[in-house]
């Protein structure tokens, strides 16, 4: 497979099979080390950026932008060759801004849309945002409020195709719906956890996803490390933290099989993880998110494995999924 380009669910851009997750840049990446990391995306064919507003956590709200922004503004023909993503939703809190409760607070609310959208803008140093993603549902909003913002920034040329991040299924429905009764073209895409031990969104939120053409982008593939071969890097000492050794310890059993399968096929568990998820038709782009050059490196090479049916029937019983799609994975 290798890195390709392939439509947004059923939209006309075209993104890398893998996207490129920027929330440790700042913080457990340099910028010096960041700026390489995207360089190098980039020479590999991976064309699809991903942040949010907040990303930057222990330094600042919007740290990871700026450095995006930093980035971008070296030119080169950077931002032309990016599909940039980012999100609105959570508090961004600024150390020069005053308390704001509408910037400090979570919603959706056309003011905030509208304020968060430009501090992202001037972030990142850019002129549009090409995916701007709700990073959670707001069920208190009414859609007529939220879809008007929207609306206005891609009127604006702000804004090119707006996006999700942890919508259930009916959110999913409601939101391209309520898209549809005012002409606009809704969500593209779907930002949700998904990886071989947490397979929750196959019921409904795939369901919905296949329905109305968005692309889904699955965040956490690795599932926090646990898929990257835990076992072995906490025996060699690579990975060490209590919270973590307790995942592990209660998926000890699971985990055992799994990387003795990922050594029988003769691949790291982390890209058979990825390649695992580039198997499903329904996936656009697993997002990577990689702390050095290297993690960058492996993830590439997971899109070019193959998984046989065999190996994909051994990894369901591995990890069994919640049964297929609803209503038959419970009823019939």
């Amino acid at each position: 497979m290798g890195i390709k380009h392939k439509r947004l669910g059923k939209h006309g851009v075209l993104v890398s099979n893998l996207c490129l997750g920027t929330m440790n840049f700042g913080w457990h990446t340099t910028e010096e080390d960041s700026f390489a990391i995207m360089d190098r995306a980039l020479e590999l064919g991976i064309n699809f950026f991903d942040t949010a507003d907040v990303y930057g956590w222990e330094v600042e709200h919007g740290h990871t932008e700026e450095i995006i922004g930093r980035w971008l503004a070296q030119g080169g023909g950077r931002r032309d060759a990016t599909v940039l993503a980012t999100k609105v939703y959570n508090p961004v809190t600024r150390k020069s801004n005053l308390a704001e409760v509408n910037s400090d607070g979570r919603s959706l609310s056309a003011y905030k849309i509208r304020k968060h959208c430009e501090g992202s803008l001037r972030r990142l140093q850019t002129d549009w945002i090409d995916i701007y993603q709700m990073h959670h549902i707001d069920r208190d909003l009414s859609w007529d409020e939220t879809w008007q913002a929207f609306g206005s920034l891609i009127t604006q040329g702000k804004v090119v195709y707006v996006g999700s991040s942890n919508f259930a299924g009916w959110d999913i429905a409601t939101a391209c719906q309520e898209a549809s009764k005012r002409g606009l073209l809704g969500l593209v895409s779907e930002q949700s956890i998904y990886h071989l031990d947490n397979r929750m969104v196959e019921l409904e939120v795939i369901p919905a996803c296949r329905h109305y053409g968005l692309g889904l982008i699955p965040w956490s593939p690795l599932a926090g490390g646990l898929l990257g071969g835990a076992l072995e890097k906490m025996q060699t000492g690579r990975r060490k933290g209590e919270e973590f050794e307790k995942q592990v310890e209660a998926k000890r059993d699971q985990l055992e099989k799994y990387e003795s399968l990922c050594r029988e096929i003769g691949h790291p568990p982390g890209e058979v993880a990825i390649a695992w998820l580039l198997h499903n038709p329904i996936v656009t782009a697993p997002i990577i998110g990689p702390r050095t050059m290297e993690q960058l490196e492996s993830a590439v090479r997971a899109t070019a494995i193959e998984l046989d049916d065999e190996t994909l029937q051994k990894l369901d019983e591995i990890f069994p999924g919640p049964g297929g799609e609803a209503p038959k994975a419970y009823a019939w």
